[in-house]
């Protein structure tokens, strides 16, 4: 569904402008109308395996956003990559094209209460994808190994990790909670590590969310957060079924889905934040460049046959 509405002000009518009465539940109307449409695209991302997969899809190629506005965002146009509203794009040194619809968004906002303390809401905007302005040629996001990634995983894991030839058979990895550790199957290819430490990590996560930790009650959870994960960075994910988890989630409420979505948006943000962190350590490490300015220091001299050190002609 694309966006057709826009922020209004009181309407005009017979008597004059709206009263403050009429106003107010008019946008209360108009929340409740958005309110739906977000609890409305939560039952659907659970409707089956494709549903499923393209949505974790959207989280994956989405730039960190609410749980409400990736529902939003994503029943308006799956391609958003990028949303903003237009103030920060200009504080990002883009342009919004004049003709660009923009899609409804929910921008957080700080307010004063009549009592003088400061309270923090949202109210309904428009953000504009980075496909709707113009602005400095953007540079691409590094593409990076498999084996850098691993490396960066275990650099920055939350919890140690440690390799085991013991893991029971159809094991891959687990994070056994008592030695705060996660164990690793040794052996495996490298989109199958990947996979699996992604889903381990997310679940030393949520043992640290300091609500109980309970492996079966974070089993989807870290599943799909493993999924975005992978996708994020371009792997094979053909091996993820998602219809155990919908079903397993059918009789949730859409407040419920929206808060197991919610859970599963914080892992992979994590995960993926601690990997990216790594990689920006290893970019501030100075190293030598090819197009070095210094002048070359002169070959050492070679021996000659008698063994004598030749000299070097005045």
């Amino acid at each position: 569904m694309t966006n057709q509405q826009q922020t209004q002000q009181p309407e005009l009518q017979e008597g004059g402008r709206l009263s403050k009465e009429e106003y107010a539940a008019m946008k209360k109307a108009e929340r409740e109308e958005i309110w739906d449409r977000v609890n409305a695209q939560a039952e659907e991302v659970f409707r089956d395996d494709e549903s499923m997969r393209g949505f974790l899809n959207f989280m994956a190629q989405c730039t960190p956003q609410s749980t409400r506005n990736l529902l939003l965002l994503y029943e308006q146009d799956p391609s958003i990559t990028q949303p903003r509203t237009s103030d920060r794009w200009k504080e990002a040194g883009r342009t919004v094209y004049g003709s660009a619809e923009g899609y409804l968004f929910f921008a957080d906002q700080e307010y004063q209460r009549k009592d003088g303390t400061r309270g923090s809401g949202y109210v309904i905007t428009k953000a504009y994808d980075i496909s709707q302005t113009r602005g400095p040629r953007l540079i691409p996001p590094a593409k990076h190994l498999p084996e850098e990634i691993i490396a960066a995983m275990i650099e920055r894991s939350p919890v140690p990790l440690a390799i085991s030839d013991q893991l029971p058979q159809g094991v891959e990895a687990q994070y056994v909670p008592k030695q705060r550790t996660i164990y690793v199957r040794n052996g495996m290819n490298e989109t199958a590590t990947i996979c699996a430490i992604a889903r381990e990590q997310a679940h030393a996560g949520f043992d640290t969310a300091g609500m109980g930790y309970y492996r079966q009650a974070y089993a989807a959870q870290a599943y799909c957060a493993a999924y975005v994960t992978a996708q994020k960075f371009g792997l094979d994910t053909s091996a993820f079924r998602f219809d155990t988890v919908c079903r397993n989630c059918a009789e949730m409420s859409a407040e419920e889905k929206r808060g197991f979505i919610g859970e599963v948006k914080s892992a992979a943000y994590t995960v993926n934040r601690d990997i990216q962190r790594c990689f920006q350590d290893l970019d501030q490490i100075i190293q030598p460049d090819e197009f070095s300015m210094e002048a070359k220091k002169p070959a050492k001299s070679s021996k000659a046959k008698d063994g004598q050190t030749q000299e070097t002609p005045r």
